[in-house]
């Protein structure tokens, strides 16, 4: 039997297969694994407050009763009743009024990330982007072969008048922009909240250069003080592609995500979704339905908010304590992450390897950018573990962050 040596494989690749890179949050999680290390890296939701047993005699129930209905082929635009389901859950995101009927399920937002760009792009297309944004819809947008471009960010999230100039800029150009991609509340990874009143001259920047929103929306609910603040398209769902998740107020592993579609976007962007992955899992739309319908599901939403609450304030009289004040960040108002950054010059992927070898891993600000060069910016994660692991991570991190600060004076 003949096999492909390696020189002869790659002439079997695509262009775009070349190009793609695995994301550094990916390698960080293959070595966060290391049980010697304290992992500052991951943004995994934390499970342990679920109700695992009901759950499973859930899960029983549901392939018992439902039989091969569990088990089999579905309707590709999803479960009717997992579409009401993502409809309550919006209603709490501050979509009191979203149409099941628009709603597309998917296997996780990523999976409706990649359907936005089959939908709406082509390749050399431009996506524009906050800076820094979410490394898993990077990747997507550079497998498809489209152009990620920055709009500059600040304290408050997307600066309007910021994005302005770039898609003015990028019209001069005469390049052709597919959407903006943005996630407004508690964003991965800077964990900024967009103000509500910037919400809406964002949504007016768009329309005014006839450009589409894709806003992507895990942690709306992971708010520390206060309710959520109405997304983009509570008001303008009709140049909107709004994108949920099971993942972060229930679990990641069933994977179930969808998007609100715009009613003139919504066959295209469902055939496409179709087209890739037929559905989603039957059985898991059945069981995340079962969360939202048959579970105190905003109990328990409440109750790891409080606890991702007391994780960031732990984190951050850690960092006061040990490292540097060179280290800048802005408080996290919610979410899984804080973002912040050292002196210019500091190349946090080499300090990550420092790390790695003092005990504890970070992910560094360069996995979440277009933008080529040296960052000084790095992503530390507080949802998944406890507050004593944590204030352990930022002790062993310390000699390194404080030693490249000294490097820089």
């Amino acid at each position: 039997m003949s096999t492909l040596v390696p020189a002869g494989a790659r002439a079997h690749l695509a262009r775009r297969a070349t190009t793609v890179r695995q994301s550094a949050v990916r390698d960080v999680f293959d070595i966060a694994m290391d049980p010697d290390l304290v992992s500052l890296a991951g943004g995994n939701p934390w499970l342990s407050g679920l109700p695992l047993e009901e759950l499973g005699a859930t899960a029983q129930r549901l392939i018992a009763q439902q039989g091969t209905a569990s088990l089999q082929y579905g309707p590709g635009q999803g479960l009717a009743s997992m579409r009401a389901a993502a409809c309550t859950v919006m209603a709490a995101d501050g979509i009191p009024d979203a149409d099941p009927e628009l709603v597309v399920i998917t296997p996780g937002s990523q999976a409706a990330i990649d359907t936005a760009c089959r939908a709406f792009a082509d390749p050399g297309d431009v996506v524009v982007v906050e800076d820094p944004t979410f490394v898993g819809a990077l990747t997507s947008f550079q497998t498809w072969e489209l152009a990620a471009v920055a709009t500059p960010t600040d304290e408050h999230g997307l600066v309007p008048e910021e994005l302005d100039a770039t898609l003015t800029r990028l019209a001069a150009e005469g390049r052709r922009v597919a959407f903006l991609y943005t996630i407004p509340s508690f964003a991965n990874p800077s964990g900024l909240l967009l103000p509500a009143e910037r919400r809406e001259r964002v949504a007016e920047v768009c329309a005014r250069h006839d450009v589409l929103i894709v806003e992507d929306n895990p942690y709306g609910q992971i708010a520390f003080d206060g309710e959520p603040v109405a997304p983009i398209a509570a008001a303008h769902r009709d140049r909107t592609v709004y994108l949920g998740t099971m993942s972060k107020i229930f679990s990641p592993g069933v994977r179930v995500g969808w998007a609100l579609v715009p009613e003139a976007l919504h066959r295209e962007f469902y055939l496409c979704a179709e087209s890739a992955f037929i559905h989603a899992s039957t059985t898991s739309q059945m069981l995340a339905t079962a969360f939202v319908t048959e579970f105190d599901w905003q109990g328990h939403v409440r109750e790891v908010t409080g606890l991702y609450r007391a994780r960031a304030a732990a984190l951050q009289d850690a960092l006061t304590e040990h490292w540097d004040p060179a280290f800048e960040y802005t408080p996290p108002a919610g979410g899984f992450f804080l973002w912040g950054s050292l002196p210019a010059g500091v190349d946090t992927v080499e300090l990550m390897r420092e790390g790695i070898a003092a005990g504890a891993v970070f992910v560094p600000g360069a996995a979440f950018t277009p933008v080529e060069g040296v960052h000084s910016t790095l992503r530390l994660a507080y949802s998944f573990v406890d507050e004593e692991t944590l204030v352990e991570g930022v002790r062993r991190l310390a000699p390194v962050v404080d030693g490249a600060v000294a490097g820089r004076g």
